[in-house]
């Protein structure tokens, strides 16, 4: 299966992402992961990135795209892949579309996990990040065991500055925006399926995962 994880911050995309990729045996495409991958081996792509992450700034979307399409190329996609962290907006989602067509890939379904303002400020606001390997824990629903230690590496834990409630509001206020768009998007494609995100994380991945084996039979018919 080839499947995009659409839905605002906080709705549990990566978390998700992880654990269907595990459980349908396909690779996990993160662009998080593909920054910090070329960044930390000092790809030609990565130099470039690190120089405006170090300036504070937003990676370019071209520069993105070239990332991805290097990704597009790995061997590990051909049993499927699971795509979270992209894209966030139509021209985005039309850049995606370009890889595809250049790589011969069609996706099976653009899944949008809808959560509700009240339960993404709940976890994003608790969530701490590993300063030394990325990990990510919630102060509530996922503690490390040894408070601010990160149980991967021993690494110190913080609270990224976006993470702090009035910004978190703000940044839904742009998605809000920009996401309607996108959503049409793969709604026109026949592509698109919405679950409520809200609830415990195994109970939206065995949704995701039934109606990834519905889909699946039905292309069998």
């Amino acid at each position: 299966m080839r499947i995009i994880l659409l839905g605002p911050p906080g709705a549990g995309k990566g978390t998700q992402a992880k654990r269907l990729a595990e459980k349908l045996d396909a690779a996990h495409i993160s662009t998080g992961d593909i920054l910090r991958r070329n960044v930390s081996d000092q790809t030609p792509l990565g130099k470039e990135t690190k120089d405006f992450m170090e300036r504070g700034l937003l990676v370019p979307d071209e520069l993105m795209s070239k990332m991805l399409l290097e990704r597009f190329t790995q061997n590990d996609i051909k049993k499927g892949f699971i795509l979270d962290g992209y894209p966030r907006n139509l021209a985005q989602a039309i850049t995606l579309e370009d890889i595809f067509k250049r790589k011969n890939i069609d996706i099976d379904m653009a899944v949008y996990l809808d959560s509700s303002e009240r339960v993404i400020i709940q976890r994003l606001s608790g969530r701490l990040v590993c300063g030394a390997c990325g990990a990510n824990f919630h102060a509530v629903n996922m503690p490390p065991k040894k408070k601010g230690i990160c149980d991967r590496c021993s690494g110190s834990l913080f609270q990224r500055t976006d993470d702090k409630e009035e910004t978190i509001i703000k940044r839904l206020e742009v998605y809000k925006k920009e996401v309607s768009s996108l959503i049409k998007y793969y709604q026109q494609k026949n592509k698109l399926y919405r679950l409520n995100a809200d609830g415990e994380a195994e109970a939206v991945l065995n949704e995701i995962i039934v109606l990834s084996n519905k889909l699946h039979d039905s292309l069998k018919v």
